[in-house]
């Protein structure tokens, strides 16, 4: 809840947030999700304001005045709050510990040993790109065992998603590895071009 700008000046205006705890509030058999995608990119702490400690587990359910309104406000036992973040991204701010402890971490893998992935490799059925998921393997590995990089930067699964067995041909995932991959690769080691070099060529061998 807060002032947006209006024809008249500003006027009071609930949120997201608030809306979608109301609905989650008057349907409490259900649970409800409000995702976050790219959570650290916002100042949370400022984001949440005198909700920041309703977020905590023992306080939900409880009431807190909001500072524009004479109504008192709670986050449901029913609502989960989801925030992604991308913690290879090196401009954006980690979470400050406040906000740390209020939440949950799970990291995500890159999803090349899931079932889901297997099978889907299994559909797409082009030999060329099994050689290349072997390769980013491999370039996953040099990835963790450098000081600078680690598990956070490794390649994941998505710049292969989406493909159909049809429309998959050398071109195709040529230009996966021209303009995703290696660029990706300049990024990371932009001061450590042998090791681009090195990967690059492995990259392009790969689906030779």
């Amino acid at each position: 809840m807060g002032f947006r700008p209006s024809d008249i000046g500003f006027e009071l205006r609930k949120g997201t947030f608030y809306n979608f705890c109301k609905r989650a509030e008057l349907d409490a058999v259900n649970d409800y999700f409000f995702i976050i995608d790219e959570i650290n990119r916002g100042n949370l702490s400022k984001i949440f304001g005198e909700l920041f400690m309703l977020l905590e587990n023992d306080k939900r359910g409880a009431s807190l005045p909001l500072v524009y309104s004479d109504e008192k406000f709670s986050i449901p036992d029913n609502l989960y709050i989801i925030g992604m973040m991308n913690t290879a991204d090196r401009s954006l701010a980690m979470l400050d510990y406040a906000l740390r402890r209020r939440f949950a971490f799970f990291e995500l893998k890159p999803g090349f040993e899931t079932d889901g992935f297997k099978n889907y490799q299994l559909t797409i059925n082009n030999s060329k790109l099994n050689n290349l998921i072997t390769c980013i393997k491999n370039l996953n590995y040099a990835i963790v065992s450098d000081e600078t990089l680690g598990e956070g930067f490794c390649i994941g699964h998505s710049y292969l998603c989406n493909l159909k067995s049809e429309s998959v041909d050398e071109q195709v995932i040529s230009n996966i590895v021209e303009y995703e991959l290696v660029p990706l690769l300049k990024e990371y080691w932009f001061d450590e071009p042998n090791l681009i070099i090195e990967w690059s060529e492995k990259l392009r061998s790969a689906i030779k």
